[in-house]
């Protein structure tokens, strides 16, 4: 994996990292490094619409002290009928990521140092052979997939996501954007997974 080379274009005439991101991942353009492809993202997204949508048309179900947010759905019986459906859509789209994301999720050698004390601490400092995904988010991915086959939509899962979302915003600035524009930073690929850093631009060293 290196830098994106346009035969015959100068840097100012070539395409964009988000022009990339359509269709290309694990390369870099310019100050950016394309980490998730447009493909990819849209999986990501549709898989986290029919989960969300799935919970919370199954909270007012499972008990009246989320009877409220029926109302956003038009009733409870739209809320039992809605959320069988969306709850099999949730589990279709999953396989698919599951599928599509497999070869990237496997746990490596790697994996054992990481120390998901010393993660949550948000330093500046990391694991240098963290590639493109750490442990945490390896561990996230199969985690979600034993719950999309046993079909538990759980509060204790949902607390989990929100976790996923706080780590993915608030927690690591530049993180949501590479499910948005399909990019991150250098600097933020070399802090945060600096073995994919390398193994995309080469040498490790900025260009």
């Amino acid at each position: 994996m290196s830098e994106l080379h346009i035969p015959g274009a100068t840097p100012a005439r070539g395409p964009t990292a988000m022009q990339v991101a359509r269709d290309k991942e694990d390369v870099l353009v310019g100050d950016e490094i394309v980490r998730h492809r447009l493909a990819s993202r849209v999986i990501h997204w549709t898989v986290a619409v029919f989960f969300l949508t799935a919970l919370f048309t199954g909270m007012p179900v499972w008990s009246p002290v989320f009877g409220w947010m029926a109302n956003l759905f038009g009733g409870l019986s739209v809320c039992r009928w809605l959320h069988a459906w969306l709850g099999v859509a949730f589990v279709a789209a999953f396989l698919v990521m599951f599928v599509a994301w497999l070869r990237d999720m496997t746990f490596d050698k790697y994996d054992r140092r990481f120390n998901v004390f010393e993660y949550m601490k948000f330093s500046d400092k990391e694991d240098p052979d963290v590639g493109k995904y750490n442990a945490g988010q390896k561990f996230f991915f199969w985690a979600a997939g034993l719950g999309a086959l046993a079909f538990l939509l759980s509060i204790a899962f949902f607390v989990a996501i929100v976790g996923h979302i706080y780590l993915s915003t608030a927690a690591e600035p530049g993180t949501f954007r590479s499910m948005t524009r399909g990019t991150v930073t250098k600097s933020w690929a070399r802090l945060h997974h600096p073995r994919w850093y390398k193994e995309v631009v080469g040498d490790g060293k900025d260009r």
